[in-house]
């Protein structure tokens, strides 16, 4: 399979020394290896999954203590969580935020332990964090727009399946959507809501709408989950009279670009974003200096190109 990657970083040889210097000094962690909280919004979506595989992977590699806590979209859940990760013995903090904006509030309690703080995928709002590890989602919306623009021509009726509301991916894909329709003037974009990136969320909400726009002739969805839920809702329609366009390139979405129900996604690399920032809080843990902002790749994976990612 392609594998979808802009940097990726070295381990320290000394790491594991160095975490157990670490955790001696704050008299927490024991002499095999710092632990570190990641800190998921919800592992009920296949990305999330992969992102988990991902980082477990690596700690395995770097003897690192690895705690997952699944907040199931729920912001309160995670500041729970996120509170109990600042005073457990944890070394440090990855976190894939509920809601960007919630979160500043959520890590009060990590940034007052001094814990180092790695975001991945979506910001945290204005905490300050060692590192902010993400697919460029702006330059995937606007892949995704584009794709979906050209199939029609140019021109048609739309509705787009927004994700989360208040997350940074939301808004970074929507503003790439924005600026990918901003070439294609006769696109009408005749409803937008949110279907919290879950499919079976997008199947109630792409039915409404399908059944009060029946014109329309394409479905622009934040990710994969959503996209296959319009699919269902779609039914004979979806690639044929309407085009779905999706976000992530899940397993799932592949394969709904083989059967031809999904006209493109827009693929990340879910597993790629758990191992670097695992290997961010590492270095950072080792007292090394690490970017500010780590970018994943995407690419537009279609009928043209998908035997290169199922291989």
């Amino acid at each position: 399979m392609k594998n979808i990657v802009r940097k990726t970083a070295a381990l320290s040889v000394g790491l594991a020394l160095v975490l157990t210097a670490t955790a001696c000094n704050r008299g927490e962690a024991s002499a095999e290896g710092g632990k570190v909280t990641m800190a998921i919004s919800t592992l009920n979506n296949p990305f999330f999954v992969d992102v988990r595989d991902g980082a477990q992977e690596e700690a395995a590699k770097a003897g690192i203590e690895l705690t997952i806590v699944d907040a199931q979209n729920d912001s309160a859940t995670q500041a729970n969580q996120l509170a109990t990760a600042a005073t457990d013995g944890s070394l440090g903090v990855i976190v894939n935020a509920v809601d960007s904006d919630a979160a500043s509030a959520a890590l009060s309690p990590v940034v007052s332990a001094d814990l180092p703080i790695v975001a991945v995928d979506r910001s945290v709002g204005d905490t300050k964090v060692a590192s902010f590890v993400a697919s460029d989602n702006v330059a995937g919306g606007e892949q995704a727009a584009t794709a979906m623009a050209e199939k029609l021509g140019g021109k048609g009726k739309i509705i787009i399946l927004e994700g989360v509301p208040g997350a940074s991916s939301t808004n970074e894909r929507g503003e790439g959507f924005t600026k990918g329709l901003t070439a294609f003037p006769n696109i009408e974009i005749v409803s937008s809501q949110p279907a919290n990136y879950d499919r079976a969320k997008a199947l109630d909400v792409a039915t409404n709408l399908l059944q009060g726009n029946p014109q329309v002739a394409g479905v622009l969805a934040m990710n994969d989950e959503m996209a296959l839920g319009a699919i269902q809702a779609l039914g004979d329609k979806a690639g044929k009279s309407v085009s779905v366009v999706g976000f992530d390139g899940t397993t799932d979405g592949f394969t709904a670009v083989e059967k031809g129900t999904l006209l493109a996604t827009i693929a990340q690399n879910p597993a790629e974003l758990g191992r670097q920032s695992v290997q961010i809080v590492s270095e950072t843990l080792a007292g090394k200096d690490v970017d500010a902002n780590v970018a994943v790749a995407v690419d537009t994976v279609n009928a043209k190109n998908i035997s290169e990612y199922t291989k």
